[in-house]
């Protein structure tokens, strides 16, 4: 035996690792633990958390309860809140025919955004999606007015439909229409469809920029084998890139129903809620009743009604309207 294979066989043979030494399974940081690993994981997650949900605690939860805790007692917005009158401001509000009409008025919003707002936005982004000259600016006109604040976009529009001086007037005059003695936002049976006008340019951008980006992901062998099969340009867009559009237009719709329930600050900027309740949302009554009505009794118990019908109807669409979209990405 050589003296190299006497060194080998003189060297004792290593040991089995004890799994119950830390060295042993962090071999790489000596005595490490993981469960100090572990705290300090949880010690990162908390200190990045707690900021949101402190914001989140102090900005949402807190007003959320204090409006349900509110909408429980008959209160004017000053001293103690003890005048505990239990369920009386829900059957104001419930039995209140502006309530009711404002409930209608939402719904309404609701309907026509769909039937009006999706056929409009779709046709736009399919022709925004050719390649013409001026693609680029043509988009930005489009998608200009959903960037612009709500309170300017409401006080121009509210200049401009201003009876006997305002823009919209003058030009219909000139045409040889005759606007409305009151104006488009004076007259009731006029209000409501004047700003749903004014809603639908405000906000078609956001769903022409929806559909685009849904357009943009559809692979361009799709548009390729059609035309080969035949198909003409508008047989392509309806029978290959609408059906694809599905999710994106659900998503849209959803949030299309959100906003119009909640729907305050083009109303509140351009009728305030008239002429004689004509424009009325849930919003705006309950901003109503408290702010210059001092009723923050009713008003919180409005909240609470708007808040559930929105809940209730955004479950709704979820399970019955997003269910396919949800299951198809699981």
């Amino acid at each position: 035996m050589t003296s190299t294979g006497a060194a080998v066989a003189a060297t004792p043979a290593a040991a089995p690792a004890d799994p119950d030494d830390p060295g042993a399974r962090h071999p790489s940081v000596p005595g490490a633990r993981p469960g100090s690993s572990r705290w300090r994981q949880r010690l990162e997650i908390a200190l990045f958390v707690t900021p949101a949900l402190a914001l989140m605690a102090t900005f949402v939860v807190w007003p959320v309860f204090s409006a349900v805790r509110m909408s429980f007692y008959r209160w004017k917005g000053f001293g103690p809140m003890d005048d505990f009158v239990g369920l009386r401001n829900y059957e104001r509000v419930l039995t209140d025919d502006v309530f009711k009409d404002a409930v209608l008025h939402n719904l309404t919003i609701v309907g026509l955004s769909v039937a009006v707002q999706l056929p409009l936005g779709l046709l736009l982004a399919v022709l925004l999606n050719r390649r013409i000259r001026g693609r680029g600016l043509l988009r930005t006109i489009v998608f200009v007015p959903y960037v612009l604040a709500e309170v300017i976009a409401g006080v121009v529009w509210f200049q401009l439909l201003q009876p006997r001086s305002g823009l919209v007037e003058e030009i219909l005059t000139t045409v040889g229409i005759t606007p409305p003695d009151q104006g488009f936002l004076g007259t009731p049976g006029l209000a409501l469809w004047t700003v749903f006008v004014v809603l639908t340019w405000k906000y078609l951008g956001l769903a022409v920029l929806l559909f685009l980006a849904g357009l943009q992901g559809v692979p361009d062998e799709l548009y390729e084998a059609a035309q080969l099969d035949g198909a003409g340009w508008w047989q392509v867009q309806v029978r290959v890139a609408l059906p694809l559009l599905g999710p994106t237009i659900r998503t849209w719709a959803f949030l299309s129903m959100i906003g119009s329930l909640q729907l305050f600050d083009m109303v509140w900027i351009l009728t305030g809620g008239g002429p004689a309740n004509a424009t009325t949302t849930m919003a705006t009554y309950l901003v109503s009743q408290g702010t210059q009505r001092g009723n923050y009794g009713i008003a919180g118990a409005a909240s609470v009604v708007l808040f559930v019908v929105a809940f209730v109807m955004a479950l709704l669409y979820q399970v019955l309207v997003l269910r396919r979209d949800t299951a198809e990405q699981r």
